[in-house]
């Protein structure tokens, strides 16, 4: 039997990798669709290895997107992201992925589906289709090709690269029932107590921005905030409340009807961040990260593990709670006059800004800013056998 032959890019964005391909080369059927997918990452793989496949066998790098045209007339791609569970036959729709939204605007210009300037930068407005948004990527570009390579470092990413801004605008609108409940605070305010089974109350705020995100005190987990993958992933009981509080949150926040379906059916999101006040410790490769240098630490589960550096939808919701007063984030480290936040996650540090204003009482983030990098590893054709 003869395998498939799908063209796909296999792509860095950010601190995350996945497979990107254009609609059209896809199955028209959204289940035979998901099956072709799920078999080009590999999943499910009961040796959790992805040996069989293009996933990477963590959160990070079991990922699809796929792009095409935008069918609307403010934006020129329309951007669709699939979470791919490694140990079982599932693909979580519900959120984005901010780090491959960097790669999103360089696949579209050397795709063809954007037309950028010769020199300078291109600009490429995209719809996330799967949290009805709007982002803008400013992507540089030489003698009609992407600049891939320079200078700019991310820390998570061995490698410096060329820099791509990102601009998440209205990141936390009211009006995206899809993906947060219809508000940026779903449950209508700022900060709420949860009374999680085996964990206890615990004080969290509920945001959408970015991705549905649930931020906490990294003490209500008994952790400090310095902690790495190797200190937490290998803890089962540690994941197990970790779970027991995101679960919990996802019905607060109106995404589920039980923890037991966030569980089963939403691994993706929302997110669950736990924060803490600066401290000195050493980032995943070796540096020290100094306590002067960062306002807050923060750290974010990802799939059901400690993500090794920080999500781009976290880095957007850490922004927005940090920009409005009486939540999680803000308590501990408000944006500075210069809209910005600087925080330490477990592979370096990151600095992000947020426009956000106070209208009658009520409080919007126009725009969350962004840098990051991203790279074409691979191009040609993925070969599937037929499912």
């Amino acid at each position: 039997m003869t395998q498939l032959r799908i063209p796909a890019v296999y792509m860095r964005g950010g601190t995350s990798k996945g497979v990107f391909f254009l609609k059209d080369d896809l199955p028209a059927d959204p289940a035979a669709r998901e099956r072709l997918l799920l078999r080009v990452i590999g999943s499910p793989d009961r040796y959790g290895k992805h040996t069989d496949g293009m996933g990477g066998a963590t959160s990070s790098t079991s990922k699809i997107v796929i792009l095409s045209k935008s069918t609307r007339t403010d934006c020129d791609v329309d951007y669709l992201f699939g979470q791919v569970a490694i140990d079982r036959p599932a693909i979580d729709w519900s959120g984005n992925c901010g780090n491959l939204t960097t790669a999103v605007g360089p696949f579209a210009l050397t795709a063809g589906l954007v037309k950028g300037p010769s020199d300078g930068t291109a600009t490429v407005r995209i719809w996330q289709a799967n949290i009805a948004r709007k982002i803008v990527s400013h992507v540089p570009v030489q003698g009609g090709e992407v600049v891939e390579l320079g200078s700019f470092e991310l820390d998570g990413v061995t490698f410096p690269a060329a820099e791509i801004k990102l601009e998440f605008l209205d990141p936390a609108a009211d009006d995206d029932e899809k993906a947060g409940g219809g508000a940026m605070f779903p449950t209508g305010n700022r900060l709420d107590t949860l009374d999680v089974p085996g964990v206890g109350k615990i004080e969290a705020t509920m945001i959408t921005a970015g991705n549905p995100t649930i931020f906490i005190d990294s003490n209500r987990l008994g952790l400090k905030g310095t902690e790495l993958q190797g200190d937490i992933n290998g803890n089962a009981e540690l994941l197990r409340r970790a779970e027991a509080v995101r679960s919990e949150g996802a019905v607060a926040m109106g995404l589920v009807k039980t923890a037991e379906e966030a569980t089963a059916k939403r691994q993706h999101t929302p997110k669950l961040s736990f924060v803490a006040k600066p401290a000195p410790y050493k980032a995943s490769d070796g540096r020290t990260v100094d306590a002067g240098s960062i306002d807050l630490l923060a750290r974010i589960f990802s799939m059901g593990v400690l993500h090794h550096a920080m999500t781009g939808t976290g880095a957007v919701a850490i922004a927005a709670a940090a920009a409005i007063p009486g939540t999680v984030v803000s308590r501990i480290a408000p944006v500075g006059d210069d809209g910005r936040v600087r925080f330490g996650h477990p592979s370096g540090t990151l600095s992000v800004g947020a426009e956000a204003a106070e209208e009658n009482g009520q409080w919007t983030v126009k725009k969350v800013l962004l840098s990051r990098t991203a790279r074409r590893l691979m191009e040609g054709w993925v070969r599937v056998p037929p499912v």
